[in-house]
């Protein structure tokens, strides 16, 4: 079963393509502690069932992540709700965490953040 985390915060670049202006995503996990994934391995890790995502609107109301590709088959993230490009979640705040290492996901046992 995939483990079900909430994005808080994203790593913001200055491209301007779909699947370049986000470079890595952040959440916490249950026991308080800061996760980054790049967006690369978010993408791997929806793609092969290991993470699914989730950003939480006002209202509490969740919006799925799912991965899109863009007419020149580069792939991203954004929410069902998105169209072309990823607003809803490049309307998250800015991680302002000190260390971002790729690859700092939770354990396995870990159900949601």
């Amino acid at each position: 079963m995939a483990r079900y985390l909430r994005i808080r915060c994203i790593v913001k670049t200055e491209r301007t393509g779909a699947h370049e202006r986000i470079s890595a995503i952040c959440g916490l996990a249950p026991d308080g502690s800061h996760w980054t994934l790049t967006h690369g391995d978010a993408v791997s890790q929806v793609e092969s069932g290991t993470c699914a995502f989730y950003i939480e609107r006002l209202g509490g109301q969740r919006a799925e992540v799912i991965v899109a590709m863009d007419v020149h088959a580069h792939k991203y993230l954004k929410t069902v709700a998105d169209r072309d490009q990823p607003d809803q979640l490049l309307f998250l705040p800015a991680c302002l965490h000190v260390a971002h290492s790729p690859n700092s996901v939770p354990s396995q046992r870990v159900v949601g953040a």
